[in-house]
């Protein structure tokens, strides 16, 4: 039995290809590069940077990144919670965003979404990519995104300014940039649940 995505506007399907990046929020972005990039082999492929922010993104796929807030000015402190375990106090998600093939597929969403008396935002251009808002039914934020330049899939050049617009990036950055390897990785621990002494 075959399913298809019933119509519910006039407008076409979106083309999703992938999730573009998972929004997550951190307080130590170097441990973050250290681990998702040294630790895990997820590379590294852009970073962008302002007064209130750093977000960098790592690769695990053609098209698919997860991003990594570090706000400056942040009150949050990070916990460890584990996978399937409901806890108020989870600020790490920040929003999920979604990968289109160009700037036409977005300017398609956001004609469904209205058509479908959705709010959207306008094309909001980030630079490395081109992006709109909305949220869904339960309230978590969305983002459809398109790249301008995909940095996944191709080699990474970390003196790329372009793609790296950190000016002051973290030590594991500068560690990739200047030798192109990173000289430690942190340790991690499983989060356990209350009252629990044992791993799943």
């Amino acid at each position: 039995m075959s399913a298809t995505v019933p119509s519910t506007t006039d407008e076409p399907t979106p083309q999703w290809q992938g999730v573009n990046h998972l929004a997550l929020v951190t307080a130590d972005m170097d441990a973050t590069v250290r681990f998702y990039h040294g630790t895990l082999g997820a590379r590294l492929v852009s970073t962008v940077a302002t007064d209130a922010f750093r977000h960098y993104f790592f690769e695990f796929g053609p098209h698919t990144t997860v991003a990594f807030f570090e706000y400056a000015a942040t009150t949050a402190e990070p916990f460890a919670k584990p996978a399937g375990t409901p806890d108020p106090r989870a600020p790490q998600f920040d929003h999920l965003a979604l990968n289109l093939p160009d700037e036409e597929a977005l300017h398609e969403l956001r004609r469904r979404l209205k058509s479908a008396d959705c709010e959207v935002t306008d094309i909001i251009e980030h630079r490395a990519i081109r992006s709109v808002y909305f949220n869904d039914p339960n309230g978590i934020a969305l983002e459809a995104s398109c790249w301008v330049h995909d940095p996944t899939g191709r080699p990474v050049d970390y003196t790329d300014q372009a793609q790296f617009r950190d000016p002051d990036p973290v030590a594991a950055l500068r560690e990739l940039q200047t030798t192109g390897e990173l000289t430690s990785t942190p340790s991690t621990r499983l989060a356990r649940r209350t009252g629990s002494t044992s791993r799943r």
